[in-house]
């Protein structure tokens, strides 16, 4: 395919040179120019094209969206092991027409764990690569688990015959593309695993070549097992000791999950978390995932506080969005995630400020905050008084978040969905799971746990809300999310982004490239990316002219550039059809009819 041409046309002068990259969860990979679609009836986005086409073969057949995103997932537990899997966890937020669900299927932490999980014999947080790559990082999986209680109310075809398709791929066996071939080179932690090592690497240590047929018997039968018998295949028996085994026997830091952990984990079903936003004059209602979620809060927050700033209806400037619109969209991101590491966790151990989580969204709450947005970069952005609680929880400290895939999916019926699914970091703990050390391949276990803040109190000893306790949920910044028209409730988009807390950031930009800036999804994907975490601001790799980056250095701003390697999917519906676009950074297609 093409290399896509997106970049700015100026180039960088020497007074503006770019600082070092920011750390992203996966190493980028190229670009790769994507159409755009257009479909009549249904569409699946997704991560990689197998995943895709596996979607659309189920709607084919007769089945749901909820169906079409269970042979997704079971084909990128396969294709893009870095990403996402049956080891991992899930957001589900779906529509069938009248009704809005929110899906929960975060992991949680075992029963025998504490706050001091991430903390050395000295009180100090482990090093995160050292927590990241351990058994003391990995939660109990929930995706499988949400995925059928999803399917027990949302199916139509029955549950064995949604895992078919990966079945044939893990068995017959798939080319290694050229994303996975790099990250498996980037990745050293990967082969201290025996069984990783010996399914993605050569003999001398080499990732196999990008062509090669990757075989995984291993996984099919495990998925042949949770077809027969549903979950309860992951969460007890053969397969349940297997991941207990490979916690516990960690050969430096073991964790402790238990057998009782995994047969005990119950999904969780939510109330979504919307909020009445305008975009060019049109009324609509953007709904997304509640906590243990930040990212539907701090989208809120952000287009919220954009909207009553003088860049509310600012149009793209050649193509790119003006230092104006870009200092105003920072400025609000600051406060956002100020809110966040101040609030957001579990709900079902950390009650919301002020009694509700649409407090944070309250339309005088937003009007007070804008006010701190000015011409230049305001010192501190701290946390504010929604409903005038104040809060005794520490803010947690910053520290890196990874991972995850997206898919959207509308079907024939009337059924939409926004799935946001991780194993956490770029292939999670690096622990592999194999009931047959004989039988080639596996999955790999999430290293979950590791969004919970290292930090559990401050200096003086107040708690984290976001710390570590038995069988709390930890925080995340996946915000899969599904627009509406307020006035008539008609579906309009389905949208969603891996990438850590940058999640939130690419999100946020496809929602009001759509939305407000009326472009293609296509489009608004393929814009640059952009964002701060509330230090400095992060521009996509030579995306941004030079006289931006001055502008904003002079508005007071830290500017950094990187590649922010975002893997956004979205599905619109305009003109009575539905649209589709998918990241040119990542392998994601559209297929449907």
């Amino acid at each position: 395919m093409k290399r896509l041409v997106l970049m700015a046309t100026l180039a960088l002068l020497g007074a503006c040179a770019a600082p070092p990259a920011v750390e992203q969860p996966e190493a980028a990979s190229g670009l790769t120019a994507k159409p755009g679609w257009t479909f009549q009836r249904q569409a699946v986005a997704a991560a990689n094209p197998l995943a895709t086409e596996a979607g659309a073969q189920i709607l084919r057949a007769g089945g749901s969206a909820v169906d079409a995103a269970i042979a997704v997932q079971m084909v990128l537990t396969l294709v893009e092991p870095q990403s996402s899997g049956i080891g991992g966890g899930a957001f589900l937020l779906h529509h069938d027409g009248q009704k809005l669900q929110a899906f929960d299927g975060r992991e949680t932490a075992p029963a025998a764990v504490d706050e001091k999980l991430f903390l050395n014999p000295q009180g100090d947080p482990l090093p995160f690569p050292t927590a990241v790559n351990s058994g003391r990082s990995v939660g109990v999986p929930g995706a499988v688990m949400m995925l059928a209680l999803a399917h027990r109310q949302h199916g139509k075809l029955p549950w064995a015959s949604l895992f078919e398709p990966a079945v044939q791929l893990a068995e017959k066996g798939f080319a290694i593309g050229p994303r996975l071939h790099t990250l498996l080179a980037a990745d050293a932690a990967l082969k201290t695993d025996p069984v990783a090592a010996a399914y993605f690497y050569s003999a001398d240590g080499q990732p196999h070549p990008v062509g090669h047929v990757l075989r995984n018997p291993e996984l099919a039968q495990v998925l042949r097992n949770i077809a027969a018998i549903g979950p309860i295949a992951l969460h007890e028996g053969p397969v349940a000791r297997a991941i207990v085994n490979k916690v516990r026997e960690h050969p430096t830091l073991p964790g402790a999950l238990s057998l009782d952990d995994l047969k005990s984990y119950q999904p969780r079903e939510r109330e979504a978390l919307c909020v009445d936003h305008t975009a060019a004059l049109r009324a609509l209602r953007i709904c997304g995932f509640p906590p243990p979620s930040s990212g539907a809060i701090a989208i809120g927050q952000m287009l919220g506080l954009l909207a009553r700033t003088p860049q509310a209806t600012a149009q793209l400037v050649n193509g790119l969005p003006s230092a104006d619109w870009l200092h105003s969209y920072t400025e609000a991101s600051r406060l956002a995630f100020a809110d966040r590491a101040q609030f957001v966790a579990d709900p079902d151990f950390v009650a919301p400020p002020a009694g509700r989580w649409a407090s944070l969204l309250a339309a005088r709450y937003l009007d007070d905050r804008a006010r701190l947005i000015s011409a230049a970069r305001m010192p501190t952005a701290t946390a504010g008084e929604p409903g005038g609680a104040s809060s005794s929880w520490a803010p947690m400290p910053d520290q890196p978040e990874h991972g995850t895939s997206h898919i959207s999916i509308v079907d024939g019926f009337g059924n939409a969905l926004a799935m946001t699914t991780t194993i956490e970091s770029a292939f999670g703990s690096r622990l592999m799971v194999t009931t047959d050390p004989t039988r080639p391949g596996g999955f790999l276990l999430n290293n979950e746990l590791t969004d919970f803040s290292f930090t559990p109190r401050d200096a003086q000893g107040q708690p984290v809300a976001n710390r570590v306790e038995p069988g709390k949920r930890p925080r995340s910044s996946m915000a899969p999310t599904l627009v509406f028209d307020k006035a008539t409730s008609e579906l309009l988009m389905s949208t969603g982004s891996p990438g850590g807390a940058f999640i939130i950031h690419y999100t946020a930009k496809v929602l009001h490239g759509v939305l407000q800036w009326g472009l293609s999804p296509q489009a608004a994907v393929d814009l640059p990316n952009f964002g701060t975490l509330g230090g400095p601001l992060v521009l996509e790799q030579d995306r941004f002219s030079a006289a931006t980056l001055r502008a904003l250095q002079q508005r007071g701003h830290t500017v950094q550039q990187g590649e922010l390697t975002s893997g956004a999917q979205a599905i619109v519906r305009r003109g009575g059809v539905w649209l589709g676009g998918a990241d040119p950074r990542r392998e994601g297609i559209v297929a449907g009819d």
